[in-house]
């Protein structure tokens, strides 16, 4: 396969509400779809989004990168790999931003799976049901009324945001979670680093009986997860931890439990994929979350998901509710607690030029 073109488009997206952030609020969504298109005529798109305070590049710089490597890939021949990616020496080796790499990788794995199954659809991938744990964030009467509804809608896990209140709140707000959920779904939370060890283990202690699935990024100091652990018996989850380490670095960590992989900021699909095999190997639980993309980078993630670990994990990608609009007509059929993708849902949906401007380049 040969790739005739590249174009590159930028996107805004308002959200539903203020979005608080590291490093500011933000209250829209900017982005680049990538679409290539083979000699053959088919179409692929990917989707370029660097999370504003957590990704090393802004949207300018990942733009110029875009248009750069849009030149670079025209006339560029690929042979797709059984995994869907599409090796070609001179980008495996360059050095790409995380989300460029992503959008330009997720545009040729369309542009594959178009080229392979013959498809109709636009947005080709994959067919079925993703899991996807809930969100829950808010005031408390906010959490426990979503945590409902998320119980009655048949959700398997949720996921809350704890750190920003009072030990004392977290662990009332955690077990009035319990409460409402019963035992049939699981609780996994969030800390985003904000207590010390001191603060986490008198938390773990408090929330035992809870029936916590693991604690996200807990401690200021990373390197004492595994005091925590021994002190609260509580698996932990390693999110931008990652960015730290390298995936065979994870042999011998018995206090992690769950990675949480984000290819925006990991470095794109094929990163991603090496920590999701090597967490595997070590009966460590890989979930796919993403950044808040538009419904072109959700669907590519919930195909990654659903090649590493079909239905059987919650993913996180319940960002897609905070999008007040999207790029994607009409908007990716969600029912709580899981995206559904099917052939006849896919061939519904079509990319939504209007929201779209397109960076000219030669």
């Amino acid at each position: 396969m040969t790739v005739s073109s590249c174009r590159i488009f930028r996107y805004r997206l308002p959200l539903v509400g203020p979005l608080s952030l590291t490093g500011g609020v933000i209250h829209e969504r900017e982005g680049l779809l990538v679409r290539l298109e083979s000699d053959l005529g088919a179409t692929g798109w990917g989707d370029a989004a660097p999370l504003p305070g957590f990704s090393r590049e802004g949207i300018d710089e990942a733009a110029a990168e875009a248009v750069a490597w849009a030149g670079r890939l025209r006339g560029a021949r690929f042979e797709a790999r059984s995994d869907g990616s599409m090796p070609w020496p001179e980008w495996e080796s360059a050095a790409v931003s995380p989300s460029v790499r992503f959008g330009l990788e997720t545009a040729l794995s369309s542009l594959a799976r178009r080229m392979e199954d013959g498809a109709a659809a636009e947005l080709a991938c994959f067919e079925g049901s993703v899991p996807v744990n809930g969100l829950l964030a808010g005031s408390r009467e906010q959490v426990l009324a979503d945590a409902a509804r998320l119980r009655d809608g048949g959700c398997r896990a949720v996921k809350l945001k704890v750190g920003s209140r009072p030990v004392a709140k977290d662990v009332e707000l955690t077990r009035a979670v319990r409460d409402v959920l019963g035992d049939g779904v699981s609780i996994r939370l969030d800390a985003n680093r904000s207590w010390s060890l001191e603060q986490a283990v008198a938390f773990g202690r408090e929330v035992d009986g809870a029936g916590v699935e693991y604690l996200e990024e807990p401690l200021h100091e990373p390197a004492r997860l595994r005091e925590l652990f021994d002190a609260t018996g509580i698996p932990v989850a390693l999110d931008e931890s990652l960015l730290e380490l390298r995936p065979e670095e994870l042999e011998g960590r018995r206090e992690v439990g769950a990675v949480v992989l984000k290819p925006t900021l990991l470095g794109g699909l094929a990163r991603a994929r090496q920590w999701a095999s090597t967490a595997s190997a070590l009966d460590i639980r890989p979930v796919v979350s993403s950044c808040f993309e538009s419904g072109v980078g959700l669907l590519a993630l919930a195909d990654f998901a659903w090649n590493s670990t079909r239905d059987s994990v919650p993913e996180g990608l319940d960002t897609y509710r905070w999008l007040g609009a999207d790029v994607i007509e009409p908007r990716i059929p969600f029912r709580p607690g899981a995206v559904d993708w099917s052939n006849a849902t896919a061939r519904a949906h079509r990319i939504d030029a209007s929201r779209l401007t397109e960076i000219r380049h030669d």
